[in-house]
């Protein structure tokens, strides 16, 4: 494991446990000036961001805002270059030990990733399997549940997200909406405390948008935490805790997502917003 001088250039801030879920916060997520570069560019800029559990989170702005990176460090798909990230309290893929922090090894960050399910804007189904097999194989494959009781629990949420018909059928004979909804059934599978989304209708067409907004509007009445990257101002509007909207790697405005879009603060958020309303 490499070692890390926390507040060093390079380096995740050293913070205490005070947010955590277990504290009486009652926070899932917390970022503190995260910054994030590819070489030279540097992408997020030092992005602090909070979500309870059970909230909603949209984050909303322009192609190439950070949007994306930032979901993919959540869950250190992406490596931070400075800052920390803490889901259910946990640092997420460092170790705090004698004042410094040290990465982890990607089979500790990998058991973390297990609580945190992600939905990209493509599918990544198994063409090979059916669809009954793609929401068993992780549960089964990392030792979460005998295969009997994963192909239940499987067939149950495929029936929630309105594929219980679907079981046998596999990827290419699906519609892309259909195949989303796959893709969210899987992530469920492993019983996640926080889902993220990352554009999860972006590669639909329009008229398979609805079905899969529907699925997760459903999650969020049953109080799922999400944090969702979209360009979907009906449904932040409609089901969003907070709105987030960044630009240039940084957070330009938050607030209350009918508030923000009735009424910006921020004169880029106003021209972003005119742009997709």
């Amino acid at each position: 494991m490499s070692e890390l001088i926390p507040g060093q250039p390079g380096a995740p801030a050293a913070e205490s446990r005070a947010g955590a879920p277990a504290d009486g916060s009652g926070l899932m997520v917390r970022a503190e000036q995260v910054h994030k570069s590819f070489g030279s560019l540097e992408v997020l800029k030092g992005i602090d961001l909070e979500v309870r559990a059970g909230e909603v989170c949209c984050l909303l702005g322009p192609s190439g805002s950070g949007k994306s990176t930032f979901l993919r460090c959540i869950n250190h798909l992406e490596k931070i270059n400075a800052g920390s990230i803490r889901v259910d309290g946990d640092l997420i893929g460092y170790r705090e030990r004698g004042g410094r922090l040290h990465e982890m090894r990607e089979k500790e960050v990998a058991a973390q990733r297990r609580a945190i399910g992600m939905v990209f804007q493509r599918f990544n189904l198994f063409p090979h399997m059916t669809v009954l097999g793609n929401v068993v194989e992780a549960p089964v494959l990392l030792g979460r549940e005998k295969k009997a009781a994963a192909r239940e629990r499987a067939a149950q949420l495929l029936e929630r997200v309105g594929l219980g018909d679907k079981l046998g059928a596999y990827p290419g004979q699906l519609s892309g909406g259909q195949q989303q909804r796959v893709a969210i059934a899987r992530a469920l599978a492993m019983r996640p405390k926080l889902m993220l989304f990352d554009e999860p209708t972006s590669a639909l067409d329009p008229e398979l948008v609805g079905e899969v907004l529907d699925v997760m509007k459903d999650l969020a009445r049953d109080g799922m935490t999400m944090i969702v990257v979209t360009h979907e101002i009906g449904f932040a509007r409609e089901v969003g805790d907070t709105l987030v909207f960044m630009d240039g790697g940084v957070v330009v405005e938050a607030g209350d997502p009918r508030e923000v879009i009735a009424n910006p603060q921020h004169e880029r958020t106003r021209a972003f917003l005119a742009k997709v309303l």
